[in-house]
């Protein structure tokens, strides 16, 4: 999982990823786009793989990423090459006296004659005992890997002798490596134990051609999303917005896509930007600077900020984060803003750590109390209810519900409940106590219910996530907890926030998560995969989306039952936007935007786990979260931005 922040927006010191001059012409002229790595090649005979050293990859085969390797030269279970005049898969023996050649080192090797098979290599698939064809192969790494086909016993001439076991390994790999050809591989489905599978065909999603052509849609039954291929999916530079100059480390978190325009977070105001040509719309000017922002929108482009009650000065350097406020993002209006006092701090208004929206109800929360506001004109709904136990309201999670993080208890000994809430009335539904030891929680969905914590403090990793927690909401009943190993899975919550969660996205009854980065099969360079537990379950279903060399993968939000997701790219190469089929984990590539060297450098000058990134109807916006005062040994070619766009539209 991902590590805890370093100082925001301190550029790199030369070298890659710092922001070079545009070239001639303008920043960002348009140049040829990368060739797409996602693209289908006509299927081709299974190569022979490289000779020698370890890690040397399997090339994949036509069926595209997610496809299992051709089984390499040598391997149990793997036919060898065919011999003068002989048909393909003939069994090969060696000249008398001589034992067989091994195969390269790394790959899995054929048992010496009388002993048993030996351990496949870590990640091959492997292929079931004589006798067992029914058995799956063990899983790899962290992910569901597809299972060897049943072995097929030709009939023989006349009544003669049976294949041997040998002879049956053979034809099975044979017919395994037909089927990869083919374009169709089966998978395990991951419901359970009970050794069903589905079929993943290279059909297109809905039966649209192959590879679907760019249409989207499932061809589960699913609703699919909005979000369809272009025509052409090479990305253009929409507008990039400058670094604005301050002297100290400044919050400008929130940002937003209306029909007509993107809103973003500034110093001391609120922009709204034209799509396309990125100029100035509108401005509303606040009283403090933006310290927390929702990330919903009601369906006419109403949200919520919380922000300082002034601006610093040189009594007051740090004003207080204590005045909650109603933006329309359509006409761009502060519709209302106000500030609340609790019962327990008196006359001092209460300082506010978050802000969401779930319908008409604005819900802001902090460690000194908690209050919820009509979204049309401001007025209190509900606080926190005070007890002897010291309980108050940590944060809320919005969106299609209401829940909250409630903390109560002294600090040696804290107990956290999970509670769906009542947005009108503040009521609770039901209520779910974490586990003892817990101090902190991130609602990562509300619907369903969805929360993620770091037990016993055993990620390691700043991620706050050790387990994710599946409930019940309308009974409070735990329905599965789920163990993410913080070295096998990425993603990453706010250390004291409640719904600050990124890199997650929930949908179809399912958890999408991405996997930690680790090698890939080139020379050189991470990739990572997009996997997804069963919230009824727990378990890991069929299927992954595969990065691709040198790629990373993170989730960004449902589209309908289609994941979006952001493709990090390699230091010669743009980023991508795909998206997932999320029951086939298909993918199909929305945007891939340029790589011109001054395109990417400003492009990945942005941080995956830290900046804003919102895909919305063909345009893509990046933007920062956090900014400060350029080092003091930046150059004029270090730039830096607020915000840069792509766009196919």
């Amino acid at each position: 999982m991902t590590q805890p922040p370093q100082p925001p927006n301190e550029p790199p010191q030369g070298g890659f990823g710092a922001p070079q001059d545009p070239p001639p012409g303008g920043f960002g002229a348009p140049t040829p786009p990368p060739a797409d790595p996602l693209a289908k090649q006509p299927p081709a005979a299974p190569p022979t793989p490289p000779a020698g050293g370890y890690g040397s990859p399997p090339t994949p085969p036509a069926g595209g990423y997610g496809s299992p390797p051709t089984p390499p030269a040598g391997g149990y279970g793997s036919p060898p090459p065919p011999p003068p005049g002989g048909g393909y898969g003939a069994p090969q023996t060696p000249p008398p006296g001589q034992p067989p050649q091994n195969p390269a080192y790394g790959y899995p090797q054929a048992p010496p004659p009388g002993q048993p098979p030996a351990q496949p290599g870590y990640g091959f698939p492997q292929a079931p005992p004589p006798g067992q064809p029914g058995m799956y192969p063990q899983q790899g790494y962290g992910y569901p890997t597809a299972p060897m086909q049943p072995q097929y016993v030709a009939p023989q001439p006349g009544g003669g002798k049976k294949f041997t076991t040998q002879m049956q390994i053979i034809v099975a790999a044979v017919v395994a490596v037909v089927l990869i050809v083919g374009g169709g591989i089966f998978y395990a489905a991951g419901s359970g134990d009970d050794g069903k599978q589905e079929e993943a065909s290279s059909a297109g999603p809905g039966g649209e051609g192959k590879d679907g052509e760019g249409k989207g849609g499932t061809g589960d039954g699913l609703a699919g999303g909005t979000e369809k291929a272009p025509a052409d999916t090479k990305s253009k530079v929409g507008f990039q917005l400058p670094h604005p100059k301050v002297t100290d480390t400044t919050v400008v978190a929130g940002s937003w896509v209306t029909d007509k325009v993107y809103v973003k977070s500034g110093v001391y105001e609120v922009v709204g930007y034209d799509l396309a040509k990125g100029t100035k719309l509108w401005s509303i000017p606040l009283e403090g600077q933006v310290c927390a922002a929702s990330r919903h929108m009601s369906k006419d482009y109403k949200t919520a900020i919380a922000f300082e009650e002034g601006k610093p000065t040189a009594k007051d350097k740090y004003p207080s984060c204590n005045r909650i406020g109603a933006l329309d993002l359509a006409t761009g209006k502060l519709m209302w803003s106000k500030s609340v006092t609790s019962t327990s701090s008196g006359d001092e208004p209460v300082r506010f750590n978050e802000v969401t929206l779930s319908g008409a109800t604005v819900a802001a929360g902090g460690t000194s109390g908690g209050a919820a506001f009509n979204l049309a004109n401001g007025a209190e709904l509900w606080k926190p209810k005070t007890d002897t136990n010291n309980c108050y309201d940590m944060g809320y999670g919005g969106g299609e519900a209401l829940a909250v993080v409630r903390k109560c208890g002294g600090y040696d000994d804290p107990q956290l409940t999970i509670q769906a809430l009542n947005p009108t009335t503040g009521a609770p539904l039901s209520s779910y106590n974490m586990p003892a030891g817990v101090e902190y929680a991130s609602i990562v969905s509300t619907k369903p219910l969805v929360v993620a914590a770091d037990v016993g403090d055993t990620a390691g990793d700043g991620s706050s996530i050790s387990d994710f927690f599946s409930i019940d909401a309308a009974t409070g009943k735990l329905i599965v907890r789920i163990s993410a190993d913080a070295d096998k899975y990425a993603g990453d919550c706010g250390s004291t926030e409640v719904e600050e969660c990124t890199a997650l996205a929930v949908g179809n009854n399912k958890l999408y998560v991405p996997t930690e980065r680790h090698e890939g099969g080139g020379e050189y360079g991470d990739t990572n995969e997009i996997v997804a537990f069963d919230l009824t379950t727990g378990k890991l279903v069929g299927g992954r989306a595969d990065a691709g060399d040198r790629y990373t993968l993170t989730p960004l939000r449902m589209d309908g039952s289609n994941v979006i997701a952001y493709k990090e790219p390699p230091y010669d190469k743009g980023g991508q936007i795909v998206s997932i089929n999320g029951s086939t984990f298909e993918e199909t590539v929305l945007m891939v935007n340029p790589d011109d060297e001054s395109v990417r450098d400003a492009e990945t000058s942005f941080s995956v786990d830290y900046a804003e990134f919102i895909y919305e109807k063909g345009r893509l916006f990046i933007s920062e979260q956090m900014v400060s005062e350029p080092s003091k040994s930046s150059t004029l070619d270090d730039k830096q931005y607020l915000v840069v766009s792509f766009s196919t539209v």
